[in-house]
């Protein structure tokens, strides 16, 4: 059967997105499906597949997987890109929408390119803990933004061995048996961060991760190292904005926590063999 599909990306974090309300490709074969597409090399590449679903409490549905073809409870990046996509295609009524996520019902607001999303609560926050590593000993803080994230602060997250030093925290036990995303998080002002992410599930250095830049503002944020709202630079040269409110000074966990910024759809075609 040939299938429709829709490329797009936030702030360089790719992802394919399906129609799949009406079943084009079922439960049992998604996985197999998703490490198949998301091939550089074979087919057509990206950091995630996006199958549409319906929805019995919110405006739709998503079953998110990495290209590994692992589920992920949430993905900031890609919930941008699915609330623009409800849009253009005409699957919902206004610019505003709920998106029924692993991690939560997620609300989002479309304008234009440009798309903010309200993510669930975070929750398991972690500060201090000390990790060692191939010689070198890390002093991590941790939160699940959807999806969990360890944060390393660094004075220059050039000098990082993103994917050696990344895939070593991933992978250690201090976060088995689920795993970590891990961020390496540079203060540029007062109000400003940069971000270099490696994601589990691709196993790899992306452009870009919604749920880590979230995490790395409120991390730091708890650290009194920015205020919101925190622009947030990724790997791939864009800006996401992080705000949120912090009760009592900063005293109290942080609500009412959005990310926002641009969206690109890079293209449409029909998937025939893969």
């Amino acid at each position: 059967m040939a299938i429709q599909f829709t490329k797009m990306s936030g702030s360089g974090n790719d992802f394919i997105i399906i129609d799949n309300r009406v079943p084009v490709i079922e439960d049992d074969k998604k996985r197999d499906f998703v490490r198949r597409v998301c091939d550089r090399r074979m087919s057509i590449g990206a950091d995630g597949v996006i199958f549409v679903e319906n929805s019995d409490c919110a405006d739709i549905k998503w079953d998110f997987y990495n290209e590994d073809g692992s589920t992920a409870e949430m993905c900031g990046n890609g919930g941008r890109c699915l609330a623009r996509y409800a849009v253009e295609k005409n699957m919902v009524s206004a610019n505003k929408m709920t998106l029924e996520t692993l991690a939560g019902i997620v609300g989002a607001e479309v304008n234009d390119e440009i798309v903010k999303v309200k993510l669930t609560q975070p929750e398991n926050l972690q500060q201090d803990i000390a990790l060692a590593l191939n010689g070198t000993e890390y002093r991590i803080d941790s939160l699940n933004t959807g999806v969990p994230h360890a944060i390393v602060y660094s004075d220059n997250i050039e000098d990082v061995n993103v994917k050696e030093a990344g895939h070593g925290i991933r992978f250690h036990k201090a976060f088995a048996p689920a795993g970590t995303n891990v961020d390496f998080v540079q203060k540029v002002g007062d109000k400003a961060l940069k971000i270099r992410t490696y994601e589990r599930g691709v196993e790899d250095e992306t452009l870009a991760c919604g749920t880590g830049v979230v995490a790395s503002a409120l991390l730091s944020s708890y650290k009194n190292l920015v205020q919101p709202p925190v622009e947030v630079e990724t790997r791939g040269g864009d800006i996401l904005k992080v705000d949120f409110a912090s009760p009592n000074g900063g005293e109290e966990p942080v609500t009412e926590v959005y990310l926002e910024g641009p969206t690109r759809i890079a293209f449409e075609g029909t998937l025939g063999e893969y």
